[in-house]
């Protein structure tokens, strides 16, 4: 083969390769599907997804869902900090929309996916970089690896198709507004008094089991977060509408109460509370 035609052959393979693996980084497929199934609470501090409505998209879902498989690791690697952490909260999201309608209608909670041996979040069946993995192997192992990107407030990015969970946004993460829209996740979900809210009158600050199961991450001091105290501080006016309340949590004066999960689906065919 000359050299000429060796080097056509090369460049051809070469551009093929990256037309497989290209990723839309405005997760676009992904955003549409969002936009147009998730459900926003009147007061925007929460949501739900319509399962079936994704049911009827689940073409486009896989469609993405592909899209994010065809990354390969070293490519991954090579992208912006921001641009990787947006992929994997976004593929973390997408594929638990993706478990759950492995099983839907006939599911009350994801945890009913789980057996007395595995839970839904150690089920690998999510094919990405070359290999099986699981949920729990994209948050714990990817997202939360030491030094890999330290912000706690994926926290309330990360969703795990629960009442109990931050709400899922109805857009997708992106790079250019990762850090806008990691704050306001954080400022929605501790706004919402069915998760988080302050008791003056017990002097209790009760808020989410999240920050019991993660309280190290917000304890690092990464992104300015060194303990939960001085989270809660941070977001005082989210959590407490009475300027008194609001100092004595910038304070410390009150006692920390964790709230018990709500492990129900966040399926938007289920009537909220009044």
């Amino acid at each position: 083969m000359s050299l000429l035609r060796k080097a056509g052959v090369g460049l051809l393979l070469a551009l093929t390769s990256l037309a497989a693996s290209a990723l839309d980084h405005t997760h676009r497929e992904w955003g549409t599907l969002l936009s147009r199934h998730v459900e926003l609470a009147p007061d925007g501090k929460s949501s739900r997804v319509d399962y079936r409505g994704m049911a009827g998209d689940h073409v486009q879902l896989r469609s993405y869902l592909k899209s994010l498989s065809d990354v390969t690791e070293s490519e991954y690697g090579q992208w912006p900090k921001a641009q990787r952490l947006a992929f994997l909260i976004n593929a973390y999201n997408a594929w638990t929309v993706e478990l759950v309608l492995s099983k839907y209608p006939d599911l009350k909670s994801i945890k009913d996916i789980g057996t007395l041996f595995q839970s839904p979040w150690k089920k690998k069946f999510i094919p990405l970089f070359g290999r099986e993995v699981a949920l729990d192997t994209i948050e714990h192992d990817m997202i939360r690896a030491p030094g890999a990107f330290d912000d706690p407030r994926i926290h309330t990015a990360v969703v795990c198709a629960s009442i109990g969970c931050p709400m899922l946004r109805p857009d997708a993460f992106v790079a250019d507004r990762l850090d806008e829209q990691l704050e306001d996740g954080m400022r929605r979900f501790l706004g919402d008094a069915s998760r988080n809210r302050f008791d003056p009158a017990t002097g209790k600050l009760m808020v989410s089991s999240i920050f019991d199961w993660y309280g190290a991450d917000f304890e690092q001091g990464h992104q300015g977060f060194d303990s939960l105290q001085s989270t809660f501080a941070r977001y005082a006016d989210q959590l407490a509408s009475a300027p008194s309340d609001r100092a004595r949590i910038r304070q410390g004066n009150y006692r920390m109460v964790f709230l018990d999960y709500d492990w129900r689906l966040n399926d938007s065919a289920r009537p909220r509370k009044p």
